[in-house]
């Protein structure tokens, strides 16, 4: 017999991964650092409770979706094969259930914001929602997943000024490299399983060229940030980020240039100090620029 709600709840909140709020976090910073760019610095309270909470819903409604369209994989990967919808403590109606009204509960956060946010809340919802099914015929799925875990950037812009500038996609562009950096190393973990089940990843993509390329697509998230500090002006505050977000960057080089599991698993995980060293370069700029 299935246990009543609210003794499923723990299973409930491990399906959507709120004991590892890495996820959430990485969906955070690069929206952080568009309502910050948008706002001059300035964004309203109400926009910024909004944005955080969104980001944390719609990555937890993410991972049940993901679950869901995993499910009959991850049985066979060692890191995945205890979560809750492969291992048959929940029902994959149940996953679907969560995720339709986490995206609710995420819609009606943004009505109060202006249409365009709106319209572009539904492109954000069908990217995060298609995104675990790219996984069985895109050979860098992780380039998707870029898109829809940056699709808060172009929203902030909107939400801010009504409309989504040149600049707003570029580091949506960014986004996307970053995103491919940090989950190749990800699927650095499981490349032995993933060959097994036949899922495609970056990591086998790249192949022996793995290493190389996430350093490569570090250089690229970078060299983005690098032209917009200086279009943007920005001071030395932003470039201490900006360096501080570089080291992060030869440090994780340490930790996949063996391809161990474990150290690329670190690696991967690290890349919250990067988002966050590069968030607090651009805070600290408006702080003073703002003063």
């Amino acid at each position: 017999m299935y246990a009543p709600i609210f003794a499923r709840l723990p299973l409930y909140l491990r399906l959507i991964r709120m004991d590892k709020p890495i996820g959430s976090l990485l969906l955070l910073w690069p929206t952080l650092n568009a309502l910050w760019i948008a706002s001059n610095g300035r964004p309203s309270v109400s926009l910024l409770i909004i944005f955080t909470i969104g980001t944390v819903l719609m990555r937890s409604a993410g991972c049940a979706i993901n679950d869901y369209a995993d499910r009959d994989f991850d049985r066979y990967v060692k890191r995945t094969e205890s979560r809750p919808l492969t291992s048959g403590k929940i029902r994959a109606w149940e996953a679907l259930a969560i995720a339709a009204s986490l995206s609710i509960v995420s819609f009606l956060l943004i009505l109060p914001l202006n249409a365009l946010t709106k319209e572009l809340s539904v492109a954000a919802l069908f990217v995060a929602g298609t995104y675990p099914f790219t996984k069985r015929f895109f050979a860098i799925p992780q380039a998707y997943l870029g898109i829809a875990f940056g699709f808060g950037i172009p929203m902030a812009f909107a939400a801010v000024q009504d409309h989504v500038p040149a600049i707003a996609w570029i580091m949506l562009a960014a986004n996307v490299f970053w995103s491919v950096a940090y989950d190749t190393e990800y699927a650095m973990v499981d490349r032995d399983d993933d060959i097994k089940i036949g899922i495609r990843t970056s990591a086998l993509t790249f192949g022996r060229y793995d290493v190389a390329a996430v350093m490569f697509c570090y250089a690229l998230t970078l060299g983005i940030y690098l032209a917009l500090g200086l279009a943007l002006h920005f001071g030395w505050l932003y470039w201490a980020g900006w360096a501080a977000a570089l080291g992060c960057t030869l440090y994780h080089y340490t930790l996949i240039r063996n391809r161990e599991r474990m150290p690329c698993f670190a690696a991967f995980r690290h890349n919250n100090w990067l988002g966050g060293v590069l968030f607090a370069g651009i805070a600290a700029h408006y702080a003073v620029l703002n003063f």
